[in-house]
């Protein structure tokens, strides 16, 4: 039997995502018969503890699905060295040159077209909308092409039509990209400040783009009226969402938000596997940027299937398709943690119910 400091090594990544708590206590042999009965106020005094040190073991398991692989060393030897240092040369003073230049000439042509459709078609909608439909496409092109992007798309194309919704795991910033290159989605995402923000109320609102602001709770419900009329409309671009709400590791899928789910109308999944990392400096200037994105089957929801169940279900195929694996985290939880006064009150709660449990036995 292992001695009460030991830690039983995992058998498998699973068990490292739901890490057995009973591993992390001490063995029976060495835990002393208490002395009286145990008082709520005992409990107390122990739960911070025993939550810290859970809370610990779930960060371990959380954090993973944000923290990208460092690459192996493989060129530190008297034969490979060389041939790295070649490849050094050629993708900084060679592609990558070429690549700005590749994207700024698509910036060139982008700006030149959409200024113009977008200010002076005003009294032409539908003109106006379909070009800027195919120029915001162009311009995720010019992106991709600068990545030397070799991108395989399976399944049929997404097409125009009233009551679909368009759902896909979350990789990193330039999934987006990746997809509109092909489609022209409307997307939902957080509205952001500067430059950033100056492109989503022109380029992207273009499109038909949702901004939304996760630190106001009202704004949730403007939002969720803007996605049920967005889907009725006959005409709109196809709606792309990502239920996980932030972006995970090229590893995993955390739990999906139920929003996507209760609108009902079809659900698409979107599963993309990527193998690149976040950082445009580093997709600049690596050889090539490799994706695969599956269109998948649609989803309707099923008789007596909560939204919830639903979500679940479309993770599931979309985890399955892509090989990544599912944990039962809230994405949210990288933006926020619980306040002192909520982790109290579940101390409280914990204590509570351990006490009523050893009174009943």
């Amino acid at each position: 039997m292992s001695s009460p400091g030991e830690l039983k090594s995992s058998s498998s990544e699973l068990d490292l995502d739901r890490p057995n708590i009973e591993d992390y206590l001490p063995s029976g042999a060495s835990i002393q018969e208490p002395h009286g009965k145990p008082r709520l106020r005992d409990l107390l005094d122990i739960s911070p503890t025993l939550t810290e040190a859970a809370g610990a073991i779930v960060d371990d398991s959380f954090t993973r699905c944000f923290k990208s692989n460092p690459p192996e060393p493989w060129n530190w030897n008297i034969y490979l060295f060389p041939l790295w240092c070649c490849g050094v040369v050629i993708r900084y003073f060679i592609l990558f040159p070429i690549r700005v230049i590749v994207l700024t000439i698509g910036w060139i042509i982008f700006l030149s077209s959409f200024i113009p459709v977008h200010f002076l078609l005003k009294g032409h909608d539908k003109l106006r909308t379909k070009l800027e439909r195919c120029l915001v496409e162009l311009i995720c092109s010019f992106f991709v092409a600068s990545w030397t992007g070799v991108v395989k798309y399976h399944g049929p194309r997404p097409s125009i039509r009233p009551k679909q919704v368009f759902v896909a795991n979350h990789t990193s910033m330039i999934d987006f990209i990746i997809l509109e290159q092909m489609t022209a989605f409307a997307v939902i995402m957080q509205k952001h400040p500067g430059w950033v923000g100056l492109l989503q109320s022109t380029i992207l609102e273009s499109v038909g783009c949702i901004w939304f602001n996760r630190t106001e709770a009202k704004d949730r419900e403007i939002v969720a009226k803007k996605l049920r009329d967005h889907v009725q409309g006959a005409d709109n671009n196809p709606l792309l969402i990502f239920p996980e709400g932030t972006c995970v590791n090229n590893h995993y899928t955390v739990m999906f938000k139920k929003g996507a789910f209760e609108l009902g109308c079809t659900v698409c999944p979107v599963a993309i596997k990527q193998s690149f990392t976040m950082h445009l400096l580093q997709l600049m200037t690596s050889w090539a940027v490799v994706c695969d994105v599956w269109y998948l089957e649609p989803q309707t929801l099923r008789p007596g299937e909560t939204p919830i169940e639903f979500a679940e279900r479309v993770r599931d195929i979309i985890s399955v398709r892509a090989g990544l694996k599912k944990v039962p985290w809230d994405g949210y939880l990288k933006y926020s943690r619980p306040s002192p006064k909520h982790r109290e009150g579940k101390q409280q709660n914990f204590a509570e119910s351990v006490l009523r449990r050893l009174e009943e036995k």
